[in-house]
């Protein structure tokens, strides 16, 4: 009885074959993922009217979901904040409070209920996050093994979902 939580799970094995590089998420669809890095030593008023620019150029399209997502931690409770937006639907803004959890654990938990709720319009065609952890989100995409492999492989999972529903979806960071 105390041993069936340490046997490995197939999918979470880094020698399965579901992990071998030609079946992997980015493997098959490597031209639908998009990562916009900032750069930190621009002025914060230029990265502040570039959002803005982007936010405002893409919210008017039905298509897409622009989804917002911070984290934070005081005093070992952890709370992420997430706004979904999109076209005419009401914002979505959804809190979660937990304690004892990494903040790199919050941030995928966030991205991946994000994700979750922007794939439940069949509409949608492109996914927009926006994240102050861009080292964390290609965590998610990363083929080695790490400590988060269980939130990455469920956000992989809920991607390859999407990215079959239709042949043109994407997701930009």
């Amino acid at each position: 009885m105390a041993n069936r939580h340490n046997e490995c799970v197939s999918p979470f094995a880094p020698l399965d074959s579901e992990f071998s590089p030609s079946l992997r998420v980015t493997d098959y669809f490597s031209n639908h993922i998009l990562f916009n890095i900032c750069n930190k030593d621009k002025d914060n008023k230029a990265q502040s009217h570039q959002l803005d620019e982007m936010v405002l150029e893409f919210s008017s399209s039905p298509l897409i979901a622009i989804i917002a997502s911070d984290v934070s931690i005081k005093n070992n409770v952890t709370t992420s904040i997430t706004h979904i937006h999109t076209y005419n639907k009401p914002l979505t803004k959804t809190i979660h409070h937990t304690v004892l959890v990494t903040s790199t654990e919050a941030e995928l938990f966030t991205i991946r209920c994000s994700i979750n709720q922007a794939m439940n319009s069949n509409d949608i065609t492109k996914i927009i996050v926006i994240t102050d952890s861009i080292h964390i989100a290609r965590k998610i995409f990363n083929p080695l093994v790490h400590l988060y492999q269980v939130q990455s492989a469920a956000i992989l999972s809920e991607l390859c979902n999407f990215f079959n529903h239709h042949k043109g979806n994407t997701i930009e960071f």
